[in-house]
């Protein structure tokens, strides 16, 4: 088991990976492949949140030989000519505006700040920007949110002092890389050959994802950002859900919508992809919600696999105006492990990301985020080490003011890491009313870069799991807002009491370690648990080509005399044109019960639960699913089907 190197959240003073069978303390932000292992380079620390590495970004900065900021002379700050304080208060927009046209030139010595203005027309303030030192790098009017530029060092204090500015921050402590005004597209791997097998994971029984296949993979007009290290949309796992048109890459906070720029830059993401929505292809794994589409919005920059404020702030108006019902989100926000509101440059953080987190949830995209691998109290915050993790981190006291993000933000739903049963992951962060639910994290087997594989652990593959469970309900009920969906996860979650702990707090039904329980993917699509020895299930694939017809059994065994005449048949079949098809029960006597009748004409797929009087029947024996498609063009596959006597 490989704690993911991307889990940012480290123990005071040492970080953790699960090598195999080894733990090896190593420096903050950067854990070394196992011998033998699979992978092919050092994995940076992502919350499960990436975490970066010192050494990485020792190495960037000696190459680049960043000469000190320049100083200007300390002059009053120039505020908008002529603009009325009404200027700064105008409706927002829709849509937040384009980014500006930027200068290919960079400069040693360039920092990037958070200008915040009032949402509307940011126009004055970003003349205000260039005519004190600044450069606009690009702007989000929606939200009132400039990203500028500067070499400055009192760039900061001016601006603070410009009419209709409310807050001016620093994002990093260190230099904006040279990359950032002409981004190299990453890597396209090489392909390796696909598994020629795909059994159920304990990670997906656990939460009964393979139970809510029977009723529905997901819809595909449910679209799920990934919002991570990139993700490798060649996968032949990943490739058949993802939805090129609306990923992007958003490091260094603007738009790049090159084709493969959004492609991963570690191996974080595309694992974080997988467990969303791997498809049920028969081929190595399978995601929650195999049916909906996946768009990657790349927001660590490359190098240093780091989150900064500006990218995730791309991140979250990207989801919002693309129509993502769902974001996973398994970082902390670099390069601070919590923001201060008492920090001028930590509170425009907080105030910037926060904006954009709530325009995306305005617009119907619901947050999901990973807690963090610190084994940390969150709702007893003292300490901070490992902050700033993009030059050198410094021991700070904090409080519970002080807010990691976006899991701490309101409206998102922060999730801790379990076991593979009801216990804590050792690594998981935890906090009071703060946790609201947990899943799998442990060992969790996904997708990884070039067709291939891994099991690594950390709340980073939790959280995956929750955003699955997210876009099933989202799936069988369209109209919920994210706040209803929020609420669902919630009440449908399996309660875990505290185990024999003292810093689990709380009651069975809500605690400090696990929330409001473990996501449960059944209930979250309708479905309910069959009494143990009457359920019966089929998830093998089976081809329906053009013209064919073709079976799935069921070997019914322990069950007493006939079937019920409430049978319940769960049928999901994949096909672009359900009109072609008919589909019938098949009882082991031979005899048919049709369930579908080449209804529903371009319709696609059959995501459906029968109840068929089968009273007749012997129940033991082997049942059959037989699928007829009577015309060309359209084929698809039967999925998954089951029986419930």
């Amino acid at each position: 088991m490989q704690l993911t190197c991307a889990e940012r959240y480290f123990r005071p003073g040492a970080s953790f990976c699960h090598l195999a069978s080894t733990t090896r303390f190593v420096r903050p932000g950067r854990c070394h492949p196992h011998p033998g292992s699979s992978e092919d380079a050092l994995i940076p620390h992502i919350s499960s949140r990436p975490r970066r590495s010192l050494a990485a970004l020792a190495s960037i900065g000696a190459a680049l030989t960043l000469a000190a900021p320049a100083a200007f002379a300390d002059t009053a700050p120039v505020s908008p000519s002529g603009a009325p304080a009404a200027a700064f208060r105008s409706a927002a927009p829709a849509a937040p505006a384009a980014p500006t046209a930027q200068s290919a030139t960079w400069a040693a010595g360039t920092r990037a700040y958070l200008v915040i203005t009032a949402p509307g027309d940011t126009s004055a303030v970003r003349s205000a920007v260039t005519a004190n030192g600044g450069t606009v790098f690009s702007y989000f009017d929606a939200i009132g949110v400039i990203v500028a530029h500067s070499t400055s060092g009192t760039f900061a204090t001016t601006m603070r002092g410009v009419s209709g500015v409310q807050k001016v921050g620093a994002t990093r402590t260190s230099d904006v890389p040279a990359d950032a005004y002409n981004p190299a597209l990453p890597a396209n791997p090489a392909q390796s050959a696909a598994p020629a097998t795909e059994p159920v994971r304990a990670d997906m029984s656990q939460i009964k994802a393979d139970q809510a296949w029977a009723v529905t993979t997901g819809s595909p007009s449910v679209k799920v950002g990934i919002l991570d290290t990139g993700v490798d949309d060649q996968h032949q796992d990943i490739a058949p859900n993802f939805n090129a048109a609306d990923s992007v890459s958003c490091a260094y906070g603007k738009p790049d919508t090159r084709a493969g720029a959004w492609r991963d830059v570690d191996q974080h993401g595309t694992h974080v992809a997988g467990t969303v929505a791997a498809a049920k292809n028969g081929k190595g794994a399978i995601g929650v919600a195999p049916g909906v589409k996946i768009s990657s919005v790349r927001i660590a920059e490359p190098g240093t696999t780091l989150f900064f404020p500006e990218n995730t702030i791309c991140g979250f108006m990207w989801a919002g105006d693309r129509g993502f019902k769902v974001t996973n989100n398994s970082y902390y926000t670099d390069p601070w492990q919590f923001n201060c509101p008492n920090n001028l440059d930590q509170a425009a953080i907080l105030e910037g990301v926060g904006r954009a987190q709530k325009y995306a949830e305005g617009k119907g995209s619901l947050q999901v985020a990973a807690a963090g691998n610190a084994n940390y109290n969150l709702a007893n915050k003292t300490t901070d080490t490992a902050s700033p993790n993009d030059s050198t981190p410094v021991t700070r006291t904090i409080t519970n003011d002080c807010l990691d993000i976006p899991a701490e933000l309101p409206g998102v739903v922060t999730v801790a890491a379990n076991g593979s049963g009801t216990t804590k992951a050792s690594f998981s962060n935890f906090g009071r009313d703060i946790i609201e639910v947990s899943a799998p994290g442990e060992g969790v087997y996904s997708t990884v870069p070039g067709g291939k594989y891994s099991s690594l652990s950390g709340t980073s593959m939790a959280s995956p799991h929750v955003a699955g469970v997210a876009a099933l309900l989202a799936s069988v009920n369209p109209s919920l807002t994210p706040a209803d969906i929020r609420a669902r996860l919630a009440t449908q979650a399996n309660d875990i009491a505290c185990p024999s702990d003292s810093r689990c707090t709380g009651t069975t039904a809500n605690n400090s370690f696990f929330g409001e329980g473990q996501v449960d993917a059944l209930k979250a699509v309708g479905g309910s648990t069959p009494p143990p020895g009457k359920y019966f299930e089929n998830t093998g694939d089976v081809a329906v080509g053009d013209n064919t017809t073709v079976e799935s059994p069921i070997a019914v065994t322990g069950v007493t005399g006939n079937a019920p005449a409430t049978l319940k048949v769960g049928v999901a079949i994949q096909h672009t044109y359900i009109g072609d098809l008919k589909v019938d029960l098949v009882a082991p006597d031979g005899t048919v019960y049709t369930l579908h009748n080449r209804s529903g004409g371009s319709t696609d797929n059959i995501n459906q639960t029968y109840t068929v009087n089968a009273s007749a029947e012997v129940a033991n024996g082997t049942w059959k699913l037989r699928v007829n498609d009577n015309a060309n063009q359209d084929t698809g596959k039967i999925d998954a089907w089951n029986l419930t006597f």
